[in-house]
């Protein structure tokens, strides 16, 4: 029961990695508030960390308005006593699959740029007053490997992640001083529905089978194997805890060796 007690805000909790994230805390005796625009969608995940024995508060907050963001650290903070001790930016959209730079229209590149960086910016500038004034707290990111290259098809998507990276070590320099650790956390393909919609858009795009284009993902791993939103979940909890309280602005990659492979991986035609 690491985080037993723990005030834990978590942004996209309602599915895939998100839902891993929030059981994970959940099963550590967290106190949760989870936030999102699609409160139906998160319902289930809240009973379930109930059923764990967890408090969980469901605030509708739509991520990009800074209204809902000062409305959902000021709704945690008279929930669960006045403090937040931990911060998960998980929600994040992926864009286009298969379209160029000079492809994208203004509002894919908007929608993008919205939810993944200012989203992640807003919640930031709401919460960190809050554990810079308590001298204390844990911001833990969620960002994604096409941020650390870029990669053909995804442009718009591998800018908002790098601009995360951005993101998160300047404010780990700027919080740091106060006692709040932030680092980001950097998934690479990881099993679900999102990496289906990637596998068969590049398929298409390729002229190759699903299972070809699988494979050769797999291969660009150096342990062979796709990650799963628990791996991700695990590498959440340990830069949330005590054990990293020395660790800020860095990045966990937790790609099974992707980015180590000739990375990113472009599947060629047939």
């Amino acid at each position: 029961m690491e985080f037993k007690d723990k005030v834990v805000i978590i942004t996209g909790p309602a599915k895939g990695m998100g839902r891993a994230i929030t059981l994970a805390f959940a099963r550590e005796g967290a106190r949760l508030a989870l936030a999102g625009r699609d409160t139906a969608a998160i319902e289930p995940v809240a009973a379930e960390c109930r059923a764990l024995g967890a408090s969980a508060k469901v605030i509708r907050a739509d991520l990009v308005q800074a209204a809902d963001m000062r409305a959902l650290v000021d709704e945690t903070l008279a929930a669960f006593g006045g403090r937040i001790d931990v911060l998960v930016n998980v929600a994040g959209v992926s864009g286009p699959f298969n379209k160029t730079i000079w492809e994208h229209s203004e509002d894919e590149y908007d929608g993008v740029m919205d939810v993944n960086v200012k989203g992640l910016f807003l919640s930031m500038k709401y919460v960190l007053p809050v554990m810079v004034k308590q001298k204390a707290g844990r911001v833990v990111n969620i960002g994604g490997t096409y941020g650390l290259s870029g990669k053909d098809y995804r442009g718009v998507y591998s800018a908002s992640k790098w601009a995360l990276r951005g993101l998160t070590k300047s404010a780990a320099l700027e919080a740091g001083p106060h006692g709040v650790g932030i680092n980001l956390v950097i998934p690479g393909s990881v099993e679900g529905p999102r990496l289906e919609g990637v596998l068969n858009a590049t398929a298409e795009r390729v002229g190759r089978s699903y299972d070809d284009v699988r494979e050769f993902y797999e291969s660009n791993c150096a342990l062979r194997r796709i990650s799963t939103d628990e791996d991700i979940a695990d590498a959440t909890l340990f830069m949330a805890s005590d054990r990293a309280r020395n660790v800020t602005g860095q990045e966990l990659v937790v790609d099974a060796g992707s980015v180590l492979m000739s990375y990113p991986p472009t599947m060629p035609r047939r």
